[in-house]
């Protein structure tokens, strides 16, 4: 009895070390994981507070070695920087919500068993996902269409996107059938059933699909130069901080003979950039944890269902 009861001890003890062993090493490599992960932004904030000329000589990694606003105060006294912030903030969210109805109204047309056309449609749309006009036609078709100088220009070219369709209509497909058919016998339409029913019940996919709509309209900024380059009405952040970005370098040409020099109010390109990086990327950061607990159940849902 007693020699049982030392194996089953001996037993225990090992799986413990093993258990141990395992954990210690997964969280090694978890803790570099992060490391890495967070490295670059964190060393990025810690130059965008520090002084841009102290910046020069090295050394900053997590922590500012001399405080200054300067760089952010570069970034954000331009005037055109609150018209661009307007601006990108309207875009963002008619954008996210015309472009999230529209493409989920789609992917709820082509879920439907009974709609005959489904397949065929849904194949055109995916020829989109490899083949498109180009540039120039592109260009020459927004600008035929009035396009041009317009915030409409920022919408509606792009309110229904190929791959969120696809994913949504895939969620939509693993949808149970008897909710729609029992919906119908109760007397309700398709319409009905889209918003009482389908909606709901996608809200996870719809969420990471908004996150995915968001983060792209928040950072593009090549359509306003393609676009509305001559209306300073309608710039976005995004482009204005590209134009900032491109000046400083002009008028440095070398980062340190600017900072040496005392142009450019003293700040220099990489300066510039970390806070201007800060300052692009906080809205989505803000907005993502809002978001989380839907994204991951969305996007695995949608994307493991066909």
């Amino acid at each position: 009895m007693r020699a049982t009861n030392r194996s089953h001890i001996k037993i225990h003890k090992k799986f413990d070390l093993k258990n141990f062993i395992y954990s210690f090493v997964i969280g090694l490599v978890l803790t570099a994981f992060i490391i890495v992960t967070l490295y670059p932004i964190l060393n990025t904030l810690a130059v965008s507070f520090n002084d841009a000329l102290d910046a020069l000589r090295g050394g900053i990694y997590l922590w500012p070695r001399k405080w200054s606003l300067n760089n952010y105060y570069t970034v954000l006294h331009k005037e055109s920087m609150m018209t661009g912030l307007s601006i990108s903030v309207l875009r963002t969210v008619v954008g996210t919500i015309l472009q999230l109805f529209v493409t989920a109204l789609i992917a709820f047309v082509l879920s439907r068993k009974k709609f005959v056309f489904a397949k065929p449609i849904s194949i055109l749309y995916v020829l989109t996902m490899y083949v498109n006009g180009g540039l120039i036609p592109t260009f020459l078709l927004f600008k035929s269409l009035g396009f041009m100088n317009s915030f409409w220009v920022y919408v509606i070219p792009g309110m229904v996107s190929a791959f969120n369709m696809l994913v949504i209509r895939t969620y939509m497909n693993g949808l149970p059938d008897s909710l729609e058919e029992s919906a119908m016998m109760d007397g309700a339409g398709y319409f009905k059933v889209f918003t009482r029913i389908i909606v709901p019940l996608c809200k996870p996919v719809f969420a990471t699909i908004a996150l995915f709509i968001a983060v792209g309209q928040w950072n593009s900024w090549f359509d306003t130069m393609l676009y509305n380059r001559m209306a300073d009405s309608l710039t976005t952040l995004q482009y204005e901080l590209m134009k900032l970005l491109s000046s400083v370098s002009q008028l440095s040409g070398d980062a340190n003979t600017a900072a040496l020099t005392g142009s450019s109010s003293q700040v220099t390109t990489k300066s510039v950039r970390a806070a201007a990086t800060i300052l692009t990327s906080l809205p989505i950061v803000v907005l993502y944890p809002f978001l989380q607990r839907y994204f991951v159940t969305g996007l695995t849902i949608g994307g493991v269902k066909e």
